[in-house]
């Protein structure tokens, strides 16, 4: 506090119930105990707000027995295992005024978990304050252990499952997805409730997390003595994942661009009827509609929606439509949406607008994006989705480009009904997600939706994350392995692939079909199993696209696919079972081995194989040519490598034939078999 002669004073720290409330300076905090062993932290150069939005939802009970307890300069709020301590800074300059130091440790045993640090020698503290425009720029940063491990927020392409040594963009763009829960290999996990766009820097010394705009800091911390117990104490205040559909599980078939309604079902029939494969799922992408924002089929190819889907339902098959927030000015849905204020705005005043293709124009278009975070937005669009789609037949939306995708603008350029694009941008992948998981369950169908991008809370909408617009190369195929397990440390239990990669890839390239071969066995064995990407080079991204059926990459491949489309459907029992737990707890079914086997130091390092379930363990085969790959067994438990029969004590690294044929499975020894053998 600044005392009556404008000289720095004390921190002012007492108790509001079982919260500790700080003032320091112009610095006023909130520190409460948040469901067991989590703690809460809020600060702002002002009062506290309830108002902002975030992903904690109201906190589950905290641990029997937390206390609040003051001694001199310094308050400890202890919860269940976790134990927060704060404390005036000493080193703080007098003229700046006294700032406040958090710092977090096991409550049992008094191990450090995390503390905030401030960056240089006296000023600023840790949490810098800087102002910047409408809302202040904020960062706050904590030491790091120099051997933490640290995982989840979301999904990234750089290849590794460890973070530390790299800064990630806290924003959405497409093939990389923010969502700022982090797990550690010190015991805790770390939420940064806060939407606005910025970075996360996790060096060997710190992790520093920066806002460029927002209005209060706020975070959640955990202690767990397991990752899991971790991921399933996120999963209870930032929300559980929605129950998945049984028939989610199944094969989703997909391409670039079906153009009508008779080559869908055409391929369907094939699929089915003539060659008596399995398929839940077929997917009809975008530019289908007359124009963005009809939200309907072009009539003219797409002439009884009615009876297709009816014919699909007949054959076991649910249709899955791409819908976009995209709206085009010569659309009849621009006008209502445009004078009801609920299209997303310019910083510079007017309607923002970005630039894609859009059925029926040569030349890109500038089209306007419905904003997701006003109710009465979404409330507009779902009334025309139901109308199109839902209403005739439509099983299941795909909500592409829902980052949005704004090409060429950046975030800073818009403003939304929830603010400032640089404050609120990371929050429209989920409130855009919502949209369709209120809608679906006001109508009284069960709900799955395939998004491209993400935010913390998005699982509780029901939603199918998916890698993005990856290109058809080993590179990124191996990028893959990694992505999707911190998608699901990050509370995303529901992930998949591009099989094959989105951009390129020749079906009559052999090359390209081993590439194809090992990325659908991997698929096979992904939480989702879908095949999509466009086939035929130079078509582009607005073109047909070329053949991607099982049966278009020559005949030695597809008998290695249907073979894998019959393991899956072998595997489905156990997936269904893995699939509640996930709903249930939050754990995502697909996970790395150290989740399960967290006491064994070498089940840390496999950054290419994981746990599918607890029984299953996967040894996909991301280098052409490769014919054997080596795989760790955790300690633990005994494997039984299912290609062959032979049992293997866990705790070693042994070298598995992997022919083009099939992936190196193993299977935990004692159990049920998972396939149903």
């Amino acid at each position: 506090m600044i005392d009556r002669n404008g000289q720095a004073g004390e921190p002012e720290l007492r108790a509001d119930g079982l919260a500790l409330v700080i003032r320091a300076g112009r610095e006023r905090l909130r520190v409460e105990p948040w469901g067991p062993d989590g703690i809460r932290v809020r600060a702002a150069l002002g009062p506290i707000r309830d108002d902002l939005l975030g992903a904690i939802l109201l906190p589950p009970p905290p641990s029997p027995g937390t206390r609040l307890t003051f001694t001199e300069g310094r308050a400890t709020l202890t919860n269940g295992r976790l134990a927060l301590v704060a404390s005036r800074d000493a080193r703080v300059v007098p003229m700046h005024g006294p700032t406040v130091h958090l710092s977090f440790a096991r409550a049992d045993t008094g191990a450090a978990l995390l503390a905030e640090e401030r960056t240089a020698p006296a000023w600023p503290g840790p949490r810098r304050w800087r102002a910047r425009g409408q809302l202040p720029a904020l960062e706050v940063s904590f030491a790091a252990e120099p051997r933490e491990r640290r995982y989840g927020l979301g999904q990234h392409q750089h290849g590794a499952l460890d973070h530390a040594g790299h800064v990630l963009e806290l924003a959405q763009r497409n093939m990389n997805v923010s969502v700022p829960f982090l797990l550690s290999s010190r015991g805790y996990g770390f939420l940064w409730n806060n939407p606005a766009v910025g970075r996360v820097e996790l060096t060997g010394q710190r992790t520093r997390w920066v806002a460029e705009a927002t209005a209060q800091l706020d975070y959640w911390v955990v202690a767990g003595d397991t990752p899991r117990a971790i991921v399933e104490a996120y999963a209870a205040v930032a929300g559980r994942p929605a129950p998945l559909p049984d028939w989610a599980l199944g094969f989703w078939q997909s391409t670039l661009r079906y153009p009508s309604q008779a080559a869908l079902l055409a391929a369907a029939r094939e699929h089915v009827t003539g060659r008596g494969l399995p398929l839940a799922v077929i997917v009809l992408d975008a530019l289908h509609w007359p124009r963005f924002g009809d939200w309907t089929f072009d009539p003219v190819d797409w002439p009884d929606p009615e009876a297709m889907t009816a014919e699909l339902s007949a054959l076991g098959v649910r249709l899955m439509v791409s819908v976009w927030p995209h709206v085009n000015p010569a659309s009849d849905a621009y006008g209502p949406l445009a004078d009801g204020g609920l299209l997303v705005g310019a910083a510079t005043g007017g309607t923002a607008l970005a630039t894609f293709i859009d059925s029926g124009s040569e030349d890109p278009v500038r089209l306007a994006l419905v904003d997701a975070t006003n109710p009465a937005a979404r409330a507009a669009m779902w009334a025309g989705l139901r109308r199109g789609y839902v209403d005739r037949g439509v099983a299941a939306l795909w909500l592409d480009g829902c980052e949005p995708e704004i090409i060429p603008l950046e975030p800073e350029e818009l403003v939304f009904a929830a603010g400032p694009g640089l404050a609120v941008a990371n929050l429209y992948p989920r409130e855009h997600a919502r949209m369709v998981a209120e809608g679906m369950r006001a109508a009284g169908r069960e709900f799955v939706t395939l998004v491209r991008s993400a935010w913390a809370g998005s699982q509780r909408h029901g939603i199918v994350l998916w890698s993005g617009d990856v290109t058809s190369t080993w590179e990124a195929f191996r990028a893959q392995v990694p992505a999707g397990l911190n998608a699901g440390l990050a509370g995303i239990p529901w992930w998949t692939t591009d099989i094959g990669g989105f951009i390129g890839g020749e079906p009559e390239d052999p090359g390209f079909r081993e590439l194809l071969v090992r990325w659908f066995q991997y698929g096979a064995f992904c939480p989702i199993f879908r095949l999509h990407g466009y086939r035929s080079p130079g078509s582009g991204i607005g073109g047909p696209g070329g053949p991607n059926q099982v049966w278009s990459f020559g005949p030695d491949a597809y008998a290695i696919l249907i073979e894998h489309l019959r393991l899956r459907e072998r595997l489905r029992p156990y997936l269904a079972l893995q699939a509640g737990q996930a709903a249930d707890t939050g754990l995502p079914p697909m996970r790395p081995c150290f989740v399960d086997f967290p006491g064994d130091p070498a089940a840390w390092d496999p950054v290419d194989q994981y746990l599918l379930g607890p029984d299953l363990l996967v040894a996909p085969v991301t280098s052409p040519g490769a014919t054997a790959r080596t795989v760790y067994l955790p300690a633990g438990a005994a494997w039984v490598e299912r290609a062959t029969g032979r049992r293997l004590e866990g705790g070693q690294t042994v070298e598995a034939a992997a022919p083009l044929e099939h992936l190196p499975l193993f299977l935990r020894a004692g159990v049920a078999d998972p396939f149903g053998g």
